[in-house]
């Protein structure tokens, strides 16, 4: 099977520039064209991915470098080269200067250093990738192992972190957050203090209540052998970040934090986190995303509306009633799973794996049945988790 060629998108307002380049480099590329800045960005979105994206500097409505800085936004990934003029070496400069470009060549550009400069970014698009997913993968499944793990010392705070990790993904969906991971992770991982707490601290943590100076300065020290801990994962400093800010940490400091002061991560969590307290105490969604809007001068209102569109497209979920038999992997857990001696096993928001029923069936005690778990009306119990 021959292997497809890589795929360039090229830029450039004059038709016959456009002609000689797919007649130059289709030997070696998928060559695509548009005759604008505007078009470009349509068939980013469009007909993408693209390997590299070459374009002309000098082009009427949006040059070039206006153009790669938003193709730098939309597809970080695509490698971005730079055609320009002797008299726009300044403006070639400044846009290198700022990352935004990958090379930048004089025009007119040989044939062969054209190819070469392609090529380059074509070897540089498959490192980029492969450092994504080598880091996705690295990261991911070191967080999972240790979410599983410490699941067993504290489930009920690692069922909340499901919940956390389920609202920030559909937030960051709602937003188009290109490159979420480090939120996504935060979520997980927010609870890890808080199983080094009492656990009448917690409780009063979870329900809004005041706490002491003596228990802010273990809430501290928790927060710091968190970060400690994390510290020793590569790469996990925009995670540490979003966790280090102060009303993550307690929310009691909620009340001097203010939105403009956040990382965006930290904003978004911020939001899940106090919409799972709300929840927990007896809020519906609604009710609960109410009351986040009743305090704009703490919540990012960008992402309330975020919420409510989330809150608004989870209206046909509801909660029903199943057998243990009925449960299949990627159903959502509406309520605790208890023994029948009322001892809780897995928390609330907890996504049933196949590892999961395998222990629930060779669970000696028994479990309480029936098991509660979140359907989709006109889906019955198949719902899956979304």
């Amino acid at each position: 099977m021959t292997a497809s060629k890589p795929r360039v998108l090229c830029v450039d307002d004059e038709p016959m520039v456009l002609d000689g380049l797919k007649i130059n480099l289709r030997a070696a590329f998928e060559v695509v064209t548009a005759a604008s800045g505007e078009e470009a960005l349509a068939r980013l979105g469009k007909d993408g991915p693209f390997a590299v994206i070459v374009s002309d500097m000098r082009m009427p409505r949006m040059s070039g470098s206006e153009l790669l800085a938003r193709a730098r936004a939309t597809c970080p990934d695509t490698v971005r080269i730079l055609l320009t003029g002797q008299s726009e070496f300044g403006t070639a400069i400044q846009a290198v200067n700022e990352g935004q470009i990958f090379r930048f060549l004089t025009k007119p550009c040989p044939s062969d250093a054209l190819k070469a400069a392609i090529q380059a970014g074509v070897e540089q698009h498959r490192l980029l990738g492969a450092e994504r997913e080598l880091l996705e993968k690295t990261l991911s499944g070191a967080v999972r192992a240790l979410v599983k793990v410490l699941a067993l010392a504290d489930p009920t705070a690692f069922g909340r972190s499901e919940r956390l990790r389920r609202t920030v993904v559909a937030l960051t969906d709602r937003l188009s957050i290109a490159a979420a991971w480090p939120i996504e992770m935060a979520a997980q991982l927010s609870p890890l203090g808080s199983i080094q707490l009492p656990k009448p601290l917690v409780h009063k943590l979870n329900g809004g209540l005041a706490i002491s100076a003596a228990e802010q300065e273990l809430i501290e020290k928790a927060s710091a052998h968190t970060d400690q801990l994390l510290g020793n994962i590569p790469r996990m400093e925009p995670v540490r970040e979003i966790l280090a800010c102060p009303a993550i940490r307690s929310p009691q400091a909620l009340h001097s934090a203010t939105p403009e002061a956040m990382p965006l991560g930290a904003r978004i969590l911020l939001v899940a986190l106090h919409l799972d307290l709300l929840e927990s105490s007896g809020h519906s969604p609604p009710q609960a995303l109410a009351v986040l809007q009743a305090r704009p001068e703490q919540f990012d209102p960008v992402i309330l509306t975020a919420l409510a569109e989330v809150i608004a497209a989870e209206d046909a979920v509801e909660v029903a009633d199943a057998p243990l038999a009925a449960l299949e992997p990627g159903m959502v857990l509406a309520a605790d799973l208890r023994s029948k001696g009322g001892v809780m096993l897995v928390a609330r928001g907890h996504v049933v794996s196949e590892a999961l029923l395998s222990k629930l069936k060779n669970f000696t005690g028994g479990i309480a049945e029936p098991v509660k778990v979140l359907v989709h009306a006109a889906r019955g119990l198949k719902a899956r988790a979304g």
